[in-house]
């Protein structure tokens, strides 16, 4: 189905139907025209070519994100879900990307070759200079990523995981624990954010009298019962559960082995989830404070139209302990 066939059921031109369903500025049609032709494009379920309509316009409405968000946890993923909503709002697409690559150039070529007006990376700390200036000549205007560190060509905001793994720890330590275990999830795509969290900890430890060791954990019953079984054998007083989800997987097969919480081990995990407060006792976690999803979505927009001078500024993702009873 094509323009051409709209335009013969409504009577009108191509140029009029590509004035009406691309909402071009400054022509005039009139109401019954354009009520005619978007009776004709809904009767022959017509779909606009996006590609086409990005040549017309000289920009893609395009914002890709890489699928690895999926990973991340319920507290990203909704907050991502917002974030489509509010680029949405603003006249854009939100398409996350599948593919993983080791090379972030060859991320950046497969990224390119969609055209997007923008790239929104939330492990921007894979990001390099070269794979900003590949982007940048594909034309993409908006380069933003999440990210611990700088990286020239990308507008970074700030979110640094050691941040993360440093408040969990130091909390513990606070509470008198010395024997630290945090836990690596082993599923995949979350190893770019457990490995800095696991690196705060040790970074704060070694500035104590404590050890920290690192604990691998499927996100599965079976998993999570294995090493319950075995915690009395690590002789560990204390766990940092990369997040919430893994924290009460943990925590129920603890106590389904008799170990009691927080008296022989105390446990953490991170962001605030409404499930934290329901567990048994309820759980010691890391909030982690986000900059609103409107306000990422102007940043984009900014970068899109105006380049860097236009750009919202965005605050950096804080990392804030919520004490419960788990420690």
């Amino acid at each position: 189905m094509t323009s051409a066939d709209v335009a013969r059921l409504a009577g009108v031109s191509r140029a009029t139907v590509s004035f009406v369903l691309n909402d071009t500025q400054g022509h005039r049609v009139s109401a019954g025209t354009r009520e005619r032709v978007l009776d004709a494009a809904r009767q022959l379920g017509y779909v606009p070519h996006a590609a086409a309509r990005s040549l017309r316009a000289g920009r893609s409405d395009l914002v890709l994100m890489p699928a690895s968000v999926s990973a991340v946890g319920r507290l990203v993923s909704d907050w991502v879900d917002d974030l489509h909503s509010e680029l949405e709002g603003l006249g854009y697409t939100t398409v996350l990307h599948a593919g993983r690559y080791a090379d972030p150039l060859d991320a950046a070529r497969a990224w390119a070759e969609l055209r997007p007006a923008a790239v929104v990376a939330l492990d921007g700390d894979r990001l390099t200079a070269r794979a900003a200036e590949l982007l940048a000549r594909a034309g993409v205007r908006g380069l933003l990523a999440f990210a611990a560190q700088p990286v020239d060509g990308v507008h970074t905001i700030g979110f640094d995981h050691a941040h993360i793994g440093a408040a969990a720890a130091g909390h513990l330590i606070a509470r008198g624990r010395t024997r630290i275990g945090v836990i690596v999830p082993q599923e995949r795509g979350l190893a770019t954010m457990a490995r800095p969290r696991l690196a705060g900890a040790e970074s704060v430890a070694a500035r104590h009298l404590a050890t920290v060791t690192p604990v691998e954990l499927a996100y599965t019953r079976e998993s999570a019962h294995a090493l319950a079984r075995d915690w009395r054998g690590l002789g560990l007083d204390a766990v940092f559960a990369y997040n919430d989800e893994y924290a009460a997987l943990l925590l129920h097969a603890l106590r389904a082995e008799g170990i009691s919480v927080p008296d022989e081990v105390a446990v953490v995990g991170c962001d605030d989830l409404v499930l934290s407060e329901l567990q048994q006792p309820p759980l010691t976690t890391v909030r982690l404070e986000l900059p609103s999803a409107a306000r990422i979505a102007e940043a984009v927009h900014g970068l899109v139209g105006g380049g860097a001078e236009a750009l919202v500024a965005v605050p950096a993702v804080e990392a804030v302990l919520v004490p419960r009873l788990s420690s």
